[in-house]
């Protein structure tokens, strides 16, 4: 089997973006374009889809980031190229001094043991023909782990999650979608990884069910050490797990926050019109609450607004900006850097309102 690569240095932690020690999984300038071919019997490349455009954040030991942003903002790509299912075009990822981005599939193979991903559809992630022992020894088989006592490993696993072990020679069909997505969260925690992806994990499952999956989630973080990069959609689900929560736009980051400090004052307008979303349990302040709408549809991100993505439908940019100001959301990119809230912000003139 081949050897994990050298450890390379580790980047500087990037300011104002939380954590204690040194990142678990760093990522810098992440960039990832599909390419646009043209239609015909000879195809030409005509354009590129800009899904990532210069991420940067960091993940720390037993940490849960949240990744929210509408559908199409580049969240599930971020994931993929984080794991090397997907090519960057440029940037960095370095996990624990490794940097993935310059390694092939057959260097990656020994670190994928400790980076794992559970899928947002427990429908189509588990192989139909394979019984729910064999799903979950799989990564066990691959990397060849799988000796004398792999079977009472795979009845541990399933415990843990919450499914009976008696039930491992049963197939996926004969499960609930809450049991399926268990059985995904066994399988990933096959090889004792130090870092999850969770893909949506809980979008396709009843509410009721949710809260037990994520309520698993949180207990084997605490229990076996984990760091989840969530994403998500869902904002009241966000403000559940999360510790901190990055928020994406048409594949930039606009706002990284604490999550208490995101949902109790939002410093970007497009964040601001998300948590004013959330709907509230008490019916007076519900009435009373002030709401951030934003109009229009997501511009295509085959051809993205110039400066700041988020100004063709921005309510501050259409009502409140002088011309002058306005110039500076076109002409000029904001930088997700700390304008005096304490957390980097994307938007030349955020400001910090309180919502909820």
């Amino acid at each position: 089997m081949t050897a994990p690569a050298q450890a390379t240095t580790s980047l500087p932690p990037l300011p104002g973006h939380g954590g204690t020690g040194e990142p678990v999984l760093q990522v810098r300038d992440l960039v990832k374009h599909f390419p646009v071919m043209s239609k015909g019997v000879i195809r030409r490349r005509v354009g590129d889809v800009h899904a990532v455009c210069g991420v940067s954040f960091d993940l720390y030991g037993n940490e849960t980031l949240g990744l929210v942003g509408e559908s199409g903002s580049g969240k599930t790509t971020i994931s993929r190229t984080v794991l090397g299912l997907e090519r960057a075009t440029s940037g960095q990822v370095r996990y624990q001094g490794h940097e993935l981005t310059e390694l092939s599939r057959r260097q990656m193979r020994p670190l994928r043991r400790e980076l794992q991903i559970v899928f947002q559809d427990p429908y189509a992630s588990l192989d139909p023909r394979m019984t729910v022992h064999e799903i979950v020894a799989e990564p066990l088989r691959i990397h060849g782990r799988y000796g004398t006592g792999a079977k009472a490993e795979v009845s541990e696993l399933l415990r843990l999650v919450g499914l009976n072990p008696e039930h491992g020679n049963r197939f996926a069909h004969e499960f609930s979608g809450g049991q399926r997505q268990r059985i995904g969260i066994a399988r990933a925690l096959a090889l004792h990884p130090k870092v999850i992806i969770l893909d949506e994990p809980v979008s396709a499952l009843d509410v009721s069910i949710q809260a037990g999956v994520l309520n698993l989630l949180m207990d084997l973080q605490s229990e076996l050490s984990l760091s989840f990069l969530f994403v998500a959609h869902d904002l009241s689900v966000m403000r559940h797990v999360a510790g901190r929560v990055a928020v994406m736009y048409l594949g930039r980051l606009v706002e990284i926050a604490p999550a208490r400090q995101l949902f109790a004052r939002p410093a970007h307008p497009y964040t601001q019109a998300l948590v004013s979303a959330i709907p509230l349990p008490d019916p007076r302040k519900e009435r009373a609450r002030k709401r951030i709408t934003i109009q229009g549809d997501v511009p295509s991100p085959v051809r993205p607004p110039s400066g700041c993505r988020f100004r063709t439908r921005c309510p501050k940019f259409a009502n409140q900006l002088t011309e002058s100001e306005r110039a500076s959301c076109v002409e000029e990119i904001p930088a997700l850097v700390d304008r005096g809230g304490g957390n980097p912000v994307a938007c030349h003139y955020a400001e910090s309102v309180e919502l909820l």
